[in-house]
């Protein structure tokens, strides 16, 4: 079972706090876990699998739906720092130790919370498609989303992740189908409620914060920031600015590329990561 591919992983429970957690695992069986966190909105089948099957040739990788989303059970909190509380209790129920975790768009602020707060349960950190808090240009979250009403779920993805290049559109179509794949077992949509919370969350998060950029200077783990050069929600400053105020941090910007920059360079974004975990 632990050897399966993002199509045939199975859904496992676990019972974190008195709630159910949903996960999967893929890859290999061994060695320091790599523990996915997805975007708003985003489930464990919302992961694109050239992402999730690319980087479990490698590695074993969790993907999982947190507290109270999608297939797991419980009541969503409507803050990042109680998302990652959450994140971090569900690892520590699986009984590891040591993790490798990476964060997209609002996992990403989940990812720096957690190892801002359980440095010593981090070996290292992926951030794609993110920024501080305070993020440029993510209080516009609203309208971004408003721009999307009456799209179809393709187009929508597009839209928020791709650029209109027709080279980036193609691999966004790509990226759209394979999501898809996977029909036995598929994971259940999120309950209004939990997308209610998760919004409130982000759009905390977007408010201004001076301090913002100190506080991430306390982060001594290695870093790897991932960004689309043309990302609509969150500015590709933002990975620029992270960048410069971590220590041991590593700046991969894509070109001709939105926020899921990662799924559109999927290959070259799943070497890198591979590259990077494996120093």
């Amino acid at each position: 079972m632990q050897n399966n591919s993002h199509q045939t992983a199975k859904t496992q429970f676990i019972t974190v706090k008195g709630n159910a957690i949903a996960y999967r695992v893929l890859g290999k069986e061994d060695g320091v876990p790599l523990v996915l966190l997805p975007g708003l909105g985003g489930s464990m089948d919302d992961w694109d699998p050239a992402v999730t099957d690319g980087l479990a040739k490698k590695y074993k990788v969790i993907i999982f739906d947190n507290k109270g989303v999608a297939s797991s059970k419980g009541t969503t909190p409507n803050t990042v720092q109680a998302m990652a509380d959450d994140a971090v209790d569900f690892i520590k129920a699986l009984h590891y130790t040591k993790v490798n975790i990476m964060g997209f768009s609002m996992g990403g602020f989940i990812a720096q919370r957690i190892v801002l707060t359980n440095p010593s349960l981090i070996n290292k950190v992926i951030l794609t498609g993110t920024g501080p808090q305070g993020a440029i240009g993510l209080s516009n979250l609203p309208n971004i989303i408003a721009g999307t009403a009456g799209l179809s779920p393709e187009a929508s993805f597009l839209k928020f992740g791709f650029t209109e290049s027709a080279q980036s559109i193609a691999e966004g179509k790509a990226s759209f189908a394979r999501v898809q794949l996977r029909t036995t077992d598929r994971d259940l949509s999120l309950s209004d409620a939990t997308s209610n919370s998760q919004f409130t969350a982000v759009l905390s998060w977007a408010q201004p914060n001076p301090d913002a950029l100190t506080e991430i200077q306390k982060i001594k783990n290695p870093v790897l920031i991932v960004h689309g050069e043309n990302d609509l929600p969150v500015s590709v400053q933002n990975a620029k600015n992270m960048a410069q105020h971590l220590d041991h941090a590593e700046l991969v910007i894509f070109p001709d590329s939105g926020h899921a920059s990662f799924y559109q360079y999927h290959d070259a974004f799943v070497g890198k990561a591979i590259e990077f975990l494996g120093e």
